[in-house]
């Protein structure tokens, strides 16, 4: 019989798996949301991503669900749920790793994107940090409007002894910093919940097991059990 201890701690590691489903899958959709700077940090691909690790996650649980209700005997439900484990936690290194890589480079990587936004986006953003244009070069860096009114007001920005004084790159790259950090280090958290429901698995399957063979031996012995 398997112990009430460790079914305890198996279903507490699956609620937990549960939540991290849902709080994948909601923040996805929820980020999709209008949010200048949420929507300018996390692209189309990265909120995607999210739901479908998300999806991956819920799917896992309802099949941990039907794994654990089966039988004793029957542990081919398990063995299918730490396979699928196993290919969540690959999703969980691959959509981690992404961010990742992507956040060692984020001043050229925003900088990309910045010049790939719209003049009423990028205007907004200026607007909103009081500063003017990604690195402040050349004239072609600003959107004229707003805080940056014209050229003449920009030239009277330019600090020589600082020059990331009302450049924009600063503070967009702490707003996606402190994003994405957070993002990646969540996703890397469910690594944690993968490994435990994973070992904890294995010992329902291998108490199962034991279960059943002793079961058998007991009945060939007509049923008297162990002294």
């Amino acid at each position: 019989m398997v112990s009430k201890r460790l079914t305890a701690f198996w279903a507490f590691v699956d609620l937990w798996l549960l939540a991290a489903g849902v709080l994948s899958l909601v923040m996805s959709l929820v980020w999709r949301a209008p949010n200048l700077m949420l929507n300018f940090t996390l692209s189309n691909a990265d909120l995607l991503a999210g739901t479908i690790l998300g999806i991956f996650l819920l799917v896992t649980f309802a099949i941990s669900i039907f794994a654990v209700v089966q039988k004793n005997h029957v542990t081919l439900g398990l063995v299918i749920l730490n396979w699928t484990l196993i290919a969540d936690a690959i999703a969980v290194l691959v959509i981690g790793s992404m961010i990742w890589f992507f956040s060692l480079q984020q001043r050229n990587n925003y900088f990309k994107i910045f010049q790939a936004q719209s003049d009423s986006t990028r205007l907004a953003i200026q607007d909103k940090f009081q500063c003017c244009g990604y690195f402040l070069q050349n004239a072609s860096d600003v959107v004229y409007g707003g805080f940056c009114a014209n050229q003449t007001f920009v030239n009277t920005l330019v600090n020589p002894n600082n020059t990331d004084q009302f450049r924009c790159v600063g503070p967009i790259t702490a707003f996606t910093d402190f994003t994405l950090n957070n993002v990646f280090t969540y996703i890397y958290g469910y690594m944690a919940i993968l490994i435990l429901l994973f070992l904890a698995s294995l010992c329902i399957i291998h108490q199962r097991l034991e279960a059943e063979r002793f079961k058998k031996i007991d009945s060939k012995r007509g049923g008297k059990g162990f002294v």
